[in-house]
């Protein structure tokens, strides 16, 4: 046992981290990039993905990385029918507004049913896990938080789920769109109350937001709130329908000045058009582009990005008119990124969808019991898929996820997906070890290292095999005979140790 030791910004406690490290506690602490191979193509797959599965690494491979990169840009080239499949399991989680309204009208769903967001939750997981188009899954994800809508959340029982459809179409398209898009969804317009706004009583959350949140930061003066919130007035939500209506009767007219950007707002007639040419400057604004390609270099290069490649990508992002596929074309291509090797960690639905991903396990043949215990684990370890309260979207650091204690939910769903206790109905190798490594290796060390590079992509120091062959009583070099316990009900621990270690929590 080792005192707790902190390890590229995760917190390792306990006899998993002194096994996988086989670092005294008193020693200076290592670099987090030791933990990792330094495989470019491993990089990519850790960061641009849920995590590296063995299928994945075999197609990387084969492609190389620049043709890796480009297939993924363009997720319509891909068949995707695992996932697909999933995802028709859960009919609730593909609804539009409409299509849930209708089901309360024929008495199927109840009004104010939250179990079509569920289901939602539940796609999510899949999505992350199973999806051959892993980096729009991420681009999904990245963009549900960025303009989040909490799901579940009770005001939008009608119009979340087809929120999210709004997202993933235009995850890889223009920001400037998916803003539009965004400013113009019921389910938005609900969440930050502009729904309810008028002319009489401007309501100012989804503007301060529009500003604070989704475009320029912190540059805004409260003038300039007040007068997006005059100008968004009218943008609301058809109580019949439960569909985006622009209301002339609720819009504020008369002049308006949002940091730089000035309209005349004349008419009620034209009081849509000019709220999207607001929505167009902030989408523009040199401000909004450093906020944008900021938050993706947090997300894949790290917790502090390099200024020199958020100047870059800016000017990417605005000679390209917002568009998200030239930024991370640029971003992944960067020499900023090739030498972030160990400068992230995987967050807990990541370290979920990693623990499947790498295992190499299949879903269930049938059901959606194995989605919903997969989102709970999610949701237990702090991080429910779409599940975060505020309007901020989840974190994205590693030192808002490094609490003991989430760190022991992770470790426990690590061992328990690894030996199939729960959820038991995955798809995985009758015999583990052999799944893993193949033929049985002749010792306990090559069993350890075969199994640490099967899964975590680089091999263990000669300290780290000694301290995981001492938990089995043995050394290295012992021989392990056919029926050992190591490789047979005992087998799933030493994947578990290998899954706590920092070489699976570092993306």
């Amino acid at each position: 046992m080792t005192r707790r030791t902190v390890v590229g910004g995760i917190a390792a406690v306990g006899a998993a981290a002194a096994l996988t490290t086989g670092t005294p506690a008193a020693a200076a602490e290592p670099s987090a990039a030791t933990f990792l191979p330094a495989d470019p193509l491993l990089h990519l797959l850790r960061r641009a993905t849920f995590g590296p599965s063995p299928s994945s690494i075999a197609e990387i491979r084969k492609l190389g990385a620049k043709a890796w990169l480009e297939r993924q840009l363009k997720p319509s080239s891909i068949s995707d029918k695992v996932a697909d499949g999933l995802v028709a399991r859960l009919p609730l989680a593909r609804l539009s507004t409409a299509q849930v309204r209708a089901r309360v009208s024929a008495g199927s769903l109840k009004r104010y049913s939250w179990d079509p967001m569920w289901q939602l939750g539940f796609a999510a997981v899949a999505r992350s896990i199973w999806s051959e188009r892993q980096l729009f899954e991420v681009m999904a994800d990245f963009w549900s938080n960025h303009l989040n809508v909490t799901c579940p959340q009770g005001d939008v029982w009608d119009s979340r789920i087809d929120y999210d459809t709004t997202i993933r179409r235009y995850a890889l398209g223009k920001f400037s769109d998916l803003l539009k898009a965004s400013a113009r969804h019921p389910a938005m317009l609900t969440y930050l109350d502009n729904r309810f706004s008028s002319k009489a009583a401007p309501n100012e959350n989804y503007g301060r937001e529009l500003l604070e949140l989704h475009t320029v930061g912190l540059a805004y003066t409260e003038a300039d709130v007040k007068n997006a919130a005059v100008l968004l007035t009218g943008l609301t939500v058809d109580d019949k329908t439960g569909n985006f209506r622009y209301d002339g009767t609720r819009h504020a007219t008369g002049a308006v000045r949002v940091l730089s950007f000035q309209h005349a707002n004349p008419t009620a007639a034209g009081g849509e058009a000019a709220a999207v040419a607001l929505l167009d400057y902030l989408a523009l604004h040199p401000l909004t582009a450093r906020r944008i390609v900021t938050k993706l270099c947090v997300r894949f290069v790290s917790d502090t990005p390099p200024a020199s490649l958020i100047t870059a990508l800016m000017k990417v992002y605005l000679d390209n008119g917002s568009a998200i596929v030239p930024v991370l074309r640029a971003l992944f291509t960067s020499a900023e990124f090739a030498a972030s090797v160990g400068a992230k960690a995987r967050t807990p639905l990541e370290d979920l969808a990693a623990t499947v991903r790498t295992l190499g396990y299949g879903p269930a043949a049938s059901g959606v019991k194995f989605l919903e215990s997969l989102y709970w684990m999610a949701r237990d370890a702090g991080q429910a898929p779409l599940g975060w309260a505020p309007p901020n979207g989840y974190p994205d650091v590693a030192e808002a996820w490094g609490s003991p204690s989430g760190l022991l939910v992770r470790w426990n769903f690590h061992l328990s997906i690894a030996a199939g206790w729960w959820p038991d109905t995955l798809v995985k190798p009758a015999n583990l070890a052999t799944g893993m490594v193949g033929a049985l290796p002749a010792t306990y060390g090559a069993l350890i290292e075969r199994t640490a590079t099967r899964l975590t992509g680089i091999a263990p120091t000669a300290k780290q095999i000694d301290a995981l062959a001492d938990f089995y009583g043995k050394t290295p070099a012992s021989p392990l005979k056919a029926g050992d316990p190591a490789a047979g009900w005992m087998y799933p621990y030493l994947m578990g140790m290998l899954l706590n270690s920092p070489s699976f929590a570092l993306r």
